[in-house]
């Protein structure tokens, strides 16, 4: 930034609020940390039905080294012989399976020990696996073996719906992905593992349910053209446009930012009412060196950007508040007065309680932030 760079993303942190201490949920990639926004936790292998089952033995994450190679993995993630796919699942409950002990015993180790949060028989996905339904609802088993069999675990989707608050997820792309189901298309730029939504059995089967809830970016300009955004809403840039070092430059996720920025702001009634989170699924690879908070088996991850851009927070406010991407949930279900998702999500932490001399590392670990203290909110607002 001290030579130019990402000058859009500068003048909003100098403008709003930068949030300097959050996080991306998991230690690991794109999929698992959509999850945790949808779902304030990780999903795991089923039999689509809502019952816990073990993976294919193939797909079991096995971090332990081959011998004669260097670092090159049992089962990693992604390969496999024969195209079985590598091990992305992981049932950090049993403490014989492959790396679980070195992590849950850390855990159980610190000076405030925290919990793996794993239940029993559980085959959690801590890697990047496609949903179980096309865009269309149809399903997508058998097109790929990195695809995870449909879940049940309650979601966000389902929290706004049980109030009647509207919500959508705005998918760059959506629209050609529909048709385009196996990406041969090369205009087909939607991410299908980015939308937590579409691994949910109750809206990706139900008709009503996917077209009200999920639709293209362009619905989303027309949405705030009309002064009928959501009252949640959800964006998600196609690869061109989401930032990521292999498929995308900083600068075109900053136009990409600056057009829905700038369309909210020509609708003031909306816009006076409105707040932006800016942020990044995960690192892209770009490690940062801030505090790192353990809260259970999956995370927290390294520091990533937060953006906070809203006429509530305005002024160039840094706040130092621990925080990653279950705090979005908290903030929503705070501002909307909604329990957390179920008796195991993340959104159950406390708010973080921090010592005079660090602001950054919360004394009541584990802890994450609802956000609120990045605004400051006029008497009696809602």
């Amino acid at each position: 930034m001290a030579h130019g760079d990402a000058s859009y993303l500068k003048f909003l942190a100098d403008n709003y609020t930068l949030n300097d201490n959050f996080h991306q949920s998991v230690m690991g990639g794109t999929m698992a940390n959509h999850i945790e926004l949808g779902f304030g936790d990780q999903i795991w292998f089923s039999d689509g039905q809502g019952n816990a089952k073990v993976p294919p033995t193939a797909q079991i994450e096995n971090p332990d080294p081959q011998p004669g190679t260097n670092n090159w993995y049992d089962s990693d993630g992604y390969g496999g012989a024969g195209g079985s796919g590598g091990g992305s699942y992981v049932n950090c409950s049993d403490l014989a399976q492959p790396g679980v002990p070195a992590v849950v015993n850390y855990l159980e180790a610190l000076p405030r020990p925290v919990k793996p949060n794993c239940e029993k028989d559980h085959y959690y996905l801590v890697n990047n696996y496609n949903p179980a339904y096309n865009g269309d609802g149809s399903s997508s088993i058998g097109q790929s073996v990195f695809t995870i069999p449909a879940t049940q675990v309650r979601h966000l989707g389902d929290a706004l719906n049980e109030k009647n608050i509207p919500w959508k997820y705005y998918g760059d792309g959506w629209n050609i992905y529909l048709s385009d189901p196996n990406f041969a298309n090369p205009l087909d730029t939607y991410c299908n593992i980015c939308n937590p939504f579409s691994y949910a059995t109750d809206v990706m089967t139900n008709a009503t349910q996917r077209t009200l809830h999920i639709q293209d970016s362009q619905n989303l300009y027309e949405d705030i053209k009309a002064g009928e955004l959501p009252a949640v809403s959800i964006v998600k840039p196609g690869w061109p446009a989401d930032g990521h070092p292999a498929s995308s430059k900083l600068d075109i996720f900053e136009g990409f930012t600056k057009n829905i920025i700038t369309a909210l702001q020509a609708n003031p009634d909306l816009w006076a009412n409105t707040a932006v989170f800016i942020t990044f699924d995960e690192g892209g690879g770009y490690y940062d060196s801030g505090y790192v908070q353990p809260v259970d088996f999956f995370g927290d991850g390294t520091r990533i950007p937060l953006l906070v851009v809203s006429p509530f927070a305005t002024g160039g406010h840094v706040s130092h508040s621990y925080s990653d991407h279950v705090s979005i949930l908290k903030f929503i279900e705070r501002n909307w007065q909604l329990k957390p998702l179920t008796t195991r999500s993340r959104d159950n932490l406390p708010n973080p309680r921090v010592a005079k001399d660090n602001p950054y590392v919360p004394v009541n670990s584990p802890a994450i932030g609802d956000l609120f203290d990045n605004f400051s909110f006029n008497p009696g607002a809602k």
